[in-house]
């Protein structure tokens, strides 16, 4: 069964730049609740949404079975400093993250590994936001992250 939607998610969500036919990814994404509420929004767009818990991957995929078997969205446990697109794997327009350590400013270094892997997975022009702002913030992806 999915879970419920909090207000701070649901208001992170609204909040992004989305529309329909985005490839959007997901960093971070613990049981998968923000991922299907993206997925409902971007129509036939897709969603990859990562995760480093496998049990958190594990949960997502549960909750997400008529998401996954659209084909609208697809989660895979690994750490974003680890983070490859698989070959064939197109460039994603946007990406997000929540209370996620790595671009918070709690673990610089594994910011900095982050980045570039955002980066390289990113369309030129493409855009990463997190939470912290009012409800999210956009990373100047030339610029990196600052304290």
């Amino acid at each position: 069964m999915a879970a419920e939607i909090s207000a701070r998610i649901s208001a992170f969500v609204e909040a992004l730049p989305l529309k329909p036919g985005l490839r959007v990814l997901e960093i971070g994404c613990g049981p998968g609740v923000a991922a299907r509420a993206v997925a409902k929004r971007i129509g036939d767009g897709f969603v990859l949404a990562i995760d480093r818990s496998e049990k958190a991957i594990r949960l997502a995929r549960a909750g997400s079975a008529d998401e996954i078997a659209s084909a609208c969205l697809d989660f895979r446990c690994v750490a974003i400093e680890d983070f490859a697109s698989s070959s064939g794997d197109a460039l994603f327009d946007i990406a997000f993250a929540m209370r996620v350590g790595a671009l918070d400013g709690r673990h610089p270094e594994a910011g900095r590994a982050a980045l570039t892997h955002i980066r390289a997975a990113l369309k030129p022009g493409g855009r990463l936001f997190i939470d912290g702002g009012d409800p999210l913030k956009e990373i100047d992806l030339v610029g990196g992250l600052t304290p």
